[in-house]
């Protein structure tokens, strides 16, 4: 009973950023994004009888049991074995080939791999509706990296959640786009990203009327998307990402996940796109900016983005896969 997956992480371009349920994980409103390969998770899953509890390790570092790391993905396998009717606990590995917890969607690649390989691994076939419903629970994100290429997710409106899923909007054949990361600082960031969610949702008064505007920007960028309109996928998602850490800013206290080189690579981004080069920027809950073109001009954004001080790595990813198995 063991399976391995792979899943990559995704960007939300149309911002998802609050929950009208959190036992279930259950988002405010949808989200729009795409899915970044070259950013993968591979999760082996091995439930084994003999075991008398989940032994879980992260880039080769065994978690500690009742952590919150390893009880989240404990919690996350007893929704599995309780679907399936199994009792035995699970030997999990799990690697990233990117920083793990630093604002770069490692949650969001790892729970979608976790829910592929843990399904096959107790037997089960889900669709793939059905596994961004499961991924769903362990990170709102990961429900969307089931998919590639973009995808769009469903706030639903069930009190179960289980309209709550993505679905493929345009594969990653669709358009021939490049994101590149541009790595600010090292290690994990201070304020987790449920953690900045909640607090910006509970004491924000930016958060509701930001939380507004999802619906109309899932509608531009969708349509942006369909018609590969690069200029107006840009402006929605940098009007989303904007609002959305101006409400985390609004917070009480504040979450403020920049620092001045996130800032600095902002101005950048404008005053280059401004010469003539086809870009824009957007930022999850952390400090890294991705910045976005179409393939042929990835040399140039290169360029500029190497210019900025401050600035560690630069990570080039192109429109991914969704999560598939590797062995079962």
């Amino acid at each position: 009973m063991h399976a391995t997956a792979l899943a990559h992480s995704n960007i939300a371009l149309v911002k998802y950023w609050g929950k009208r349920d959190r036992a279930l994980n259950l988002p405010v409103a949808g989200s729009l994004s795409l899915t970044l390969g070259g950013l993968a998770t591979t999760t082996t899953v091995h439930f084994r009888p003999e075991l008398e509890s989940d032994l879980v390790s992260l880039d080769g570092r065994e978690l500690r049991p009742g952590s919150v790391a390893h009880r989240r993905i404990a919690d996350f396998l007893d929704l599995v074995r309780n679907d399936a009717g199994i009792t035995s606990f699970a030997e999990v590995e799990t690697a990233n080939n990117f920083p793990t917890a630093a604002g770069l969607a490692s949650s969001a690649s790892g729970f979608a791999a976790l829910a592929l390989a843990a399904t096959h691994a107790a037997g089960q076939q889900l669709t793939d509706a059905q596994l961004s419903v499961l991924a769903r629970r362990g990170s709102g994100s990961a429900a969307r990296s089931i998919f590639g290429g973009f995808a769009e997710m469903s706030a639903g409106t069930r009190a179960d959640g289980r309209d709550a899923h993505a679905r493929a909007l345009a594969g990653p054949e669709h358009w021939d786009l490049r994101c590149v990361v541009a790595v600010t600082t090292q290690g994990e960031k201070d304020v987790s990203s449920t953690e900045g969610m909640t607090r910006t949702q509970e004491t924000s008064p930016l958060f509701e009327p930001w939380a507004r505007t999802v619906d109309a920007d899932i509608a531009q960028a969708r349509h942006a998307v369909e018609t590969r309109d690069f200029a107006l996928l840009g402006r929605v998602a940098e009007r989303s990402c904007l609002g959305m850490h101006a409400s985390a800013m609004a917070a009480d206290p504040g979450v403020i996940y920049w620092n001045p080189t996130t800032i600095e690579v902002i101005h950048r981004v404008r005053r280059a796109r401004r010469d003539g080069l086809q870009i824009f920027f957007t930022i999850d809950a952390g400090p890294h900016v991705k910045v976005f073109c179409p393939a042929r001009e990835l040399s140039a954004l290169r360029s500029v983005l190497s210019q900025i001080d401050g600035v560690n790595d630069l990570i080039v990813a192109r429109p991914g896969q969704g999560a598939h198995l590797l062995e079962s």
